[in-house]
């Protein structure tokens, strides 16, 4: 049996040329294409199609889309009456959007800490496009005035493509992913894309969905009207 090659994209290639996310290949698993560019346009193409950049400093550009797919509903996070509890009283505050740069800053330096880390220099610029065009959105946990973790993410329409959270403190992450929930039907989000499913965000609520039924959710709720 012949492996099938993955499609090589040019940086001055337009967008649209990013194959389906139904053409992935199975190995890698979930591998769409590589090279192309970080450009908004580039990012913004790719996550309406259910495709999402992740690579490793040194790499091509390398653009995925796995299968199955981790998700997350807003409503069926798990509050649990602890972590409730720990953000009202371990003297954090919850921000949104007051400082994208440091939270993925932070993001980037807690894996490079853990052995390495696909939020290069080239992705923190992206991002930070992204942010300015107001498409990228950080939930900021704060003690006192010293920032203890977060999130950060892309939303399109009514789906919010989660990037990466962190932790300085106990439980930082959690109280940012219970605020994003709590406050996603105000933002107008109706789901949470995880990724890849983890046994700390199946925990949580997350479900998971095979690619399919994730590609037609994506499809929907990204769409101009949703």
């Amino acid at each position: 049996m012949t492996r099938r090659r993955v499609p090589w994209l040019a940086p001055g290639d337009s967008p649209a040329r990013l194959p389906p996310a139904e053409s992935a290949l199975p190995d890698p698993p979930g591998l769409v294409a590589a090279g192309g560019a970080l450009t908004p346009d580039w990012l913004l193409a790719a996550y309406r199609g259910g495709i999402f950049p992740w690579y490793s400093a040194g790499e091509p550009i390398l653009w995925w889309s796995p299968d199955p797919r981790c998700v997350l509903r807003p409503a069926a996070f798990h509050r649990r009456r602890s972590l409730v509890k720990a953000a009202r009283n371990r003297g954090l505050s919850v921000q949104r959007d007051t400082d994208f740069a440091a939270t993925i800053e932070l993001c980037a330096s807690a894996r490079e800490t853990a052995g390495g880390t696909w939020i290069t220099a080239e992705m923190k610029a992206a991002y930070r496009a992204l942010a300015a065009a107001g498409f990228a959105h950080s939930v900021e946990i704060y003690a006192g005035e010293d920032l203890v973790g977060g999130l950060y993410g892309v939303q399109v329409g009514a789906l919010f493509f989660g990037e990466s959270m962190v932790s300085r403190v106990p439980d930082a992450s959690k109280i940012a992913l219970l605020s994003l929930c709590d406050t996603a039907a105000a933002a107008g989000i109706e789901l949470i894309d995880c990724q890849f499913p983890t046994d700390h965000l199946l925990s949580l609520g997350a479900e998971v969905w095979p690619r399919a039924e994730f590609l037609a959710a994506a499809r929907r709720l990204t769409a101009p009207s949703a």
